[in-house]
């Protein structure tokens, strides 16, 4: 039976005629659709109308009978409108929402840096492939503006080849009918070629204002030629590069504002902790295990105050069994000191160790075996958020207000080092996991697994060879290798 609540009754009337996004509610209050409109009051308003519910499939029904409620979000434009419900469907994940298949994926740029002769493409997967990526674009209309903006502003090649080279040319237009600069045939020198992509890729990343007015030129020309669909695109375009300017401008007041803050807590601890100079390198260390397995510790380092992920290390305990941290914190202090001694590195201001009195007495020992006893070590207890300094004296930590800059600092480091411990933690046992299914198959021993890992990677390229590949592996045979082959498969 078709009705209309009297909450939804209240909210079609104040629909402004505008593109935005709308989100129905069911009973409870859930998220269960999300849907975009170039105006709001006239698609919103269609679902409630009798001849919609007359045609509409089981699927549609199911929705209408089930909203009680809806929110909308009246934005500027309708390239906004679809970023936007792309985002909201990927957060809220309603049950009516289809889910976005390979094939109605937004469109990204994508350039490989590392090819001899980087080239622009539009895809719609992003992947883990040490590519760049921009978008995702608003429509397929825009990616694909974007693109040819890019290569007629900039000279960039569009042809397939990773390496194009003299021959490739003979069958080329591009150069002719197209703006490719020709580094295929000397006409630009790689480096140069190189030059023209990363300038491109500045664009990209809102760094290159200079050729926001070009573009929004042909948009202007484009409308005035009464070509509105180009037109269209390259506002979103012009759009979206307008928004990652305006956001890497906000990003930077943001970063400033956290460095001047970082800058206050590295004062006030240095002041508390009777530090001789600013602490400007901080170590924070962390432990990792469940139930005393796999046990794992992370390194993370702040220079002036900030996370700085390039001089993170993880480490595994070699020596120590079961959960026992303060021992597994002296293991790591202990490995990572005297190697900074024999290949003369430079020393951190200020250790930091995950744990309290017990774990700050563990390093204060190893730092004093190994004759560092200027590097100062402090422990913080995560009960309490105090740090202990002393490892003589448990009873006198230090203690900060709530608003302090100084336990921020300390908070931000601890929190990143548990982070980056539990992340390399669970990477162990999901690796672990994988290889236990080798155990249960008939002829594999420790000796025979290690081999094979050693041969293969991993269990993931393992699972992906064949079985004529798998008997060429050291130890194994036609007959393992079709029960392995198997096993990995579910058989």
């Amino acid at each position: 039976m078709f009705s209309v609540s009297e909450k939804v009754k209240a909210k079609l009337a104040a629909l402004p005629d505008k593109p935005g996004v709308y989100l129905m509610r069911n009973r409870q209050g859930r998220i269960i659709y999300i849907g975009k409109a170039v105006s709001l009051k006239a698609r919103v308003s269609s679902y409630f109308r009798r001849g919609t519910w007359a045609k509409a499939d089981p699927k549609l029904r199911g929705l209408i009978r089930s909203i009680d409620d809806l929110d909308f979000l009246a934005l500027k434009s309708e390239a906004e409108a679809t970023l936007t419900e792309s985002r909201l469907i990927k957060e809220y994940r309603p049950r009516y929402n289809v889910s976005l298949k390979d094939d109605k994926r937004f469109l990204l740029l994508r350039v490989n840096l590392l090819e001899p002769f980087p080239r622009f493409d539009a895809v719609r997967l992003r992947k883990e492939d040490g590519a760049r990526y921009w978008g995702p674009y608003a429509s397929s209309a825009a990616a694909w503006v974007s693109l040819e903006f890019l290569d007629k502003q900039f000279g960039l090649r569009r042809c397939s080849p990773r390496a194009p080279t003299p021959e490739d040319h003979k069958h080329c237009l591009n150069e002719i009918v197209r703006y490719c600069s020709a580094p295929c045939v000397g006409k630009v020198t790689p480096e140069e070629y190189r030059e023209r992509v990363l300038l491109a890729c500045a664009f990209l990343d809102g760094e290159r204002r200079e050729f926001l007015e070009p573009l929004r030129q042909q948009m202007a020309s484009a409308a005035q030629e009464m070509k509105f669909e180009q037109a269209a695109a390259l506002r979103d375009m012009y759009l979206l590069l307008l928004k990652g300017i305006q956001e890497k401008v906000r990003g930077r007041k943001s970063l400033r504002i956290k460095m001047e803050e970082a800058r206050k807590g590295l004062a006030e601890l240095q002041a508390q902790l009777g530090l001789p100079a600013l602490p400007e390198v901080i170590e924070c260390y962390d432990i990792s295990n469940i139930s005393g397995t796999s046990s794992v510790a992370s390194r993370v380092v702040a220079v002036g105050g900030m996370p700085t992920p390039a001089r993170y290390r993880m480490y595994r305990i070699k020596t120590v069994v079961g959960a026992d941290d303060p021992a597994s914190m002296a293991e790591v202090i202990r490995r990572r000191f005297s190697r900074a001694q024999r290949e003369r590195e430079a020393l951190p201001d200020l250790v930091l160790v995950d744990g309290g009195i017990t774990q700050l007495r563990a390093a204060r020992a190893e730092l004093d075996a190994l004759g560092l006893p200027d590097v100062r070590v402090a422990g913080i207890a995560e009960r309490f958020e105090e740090l202990y300094h002393d490892p003589r004296n448990a009873a006198a930590p230090l203690w900060f207000a709530a608003d302090s800059p100084a336990l921020r600092v300390i908070q931000r480091i601890r929190d990143e080092a548990h982070r980056f411990a539990l992340t390399y933690h669970r990477k162990l046992r999901t690796e672990r996991i994988r290889e236990s299914i080798l155990d249960d198959i008939p002829g594999i021993g420790p000796k025979r697994k290690g081999k094979l890992l050693v041969h293969f990677g991993s269990v993931d390229r393992l699972r992906r060879a064949s079985e004529e590949e798998i008997a060429a592996a050291p130890d194994i045979g036609p007959k393992l290798a079709a029960w392995i082959h198997a096993a990995l498969r579910g058989r």
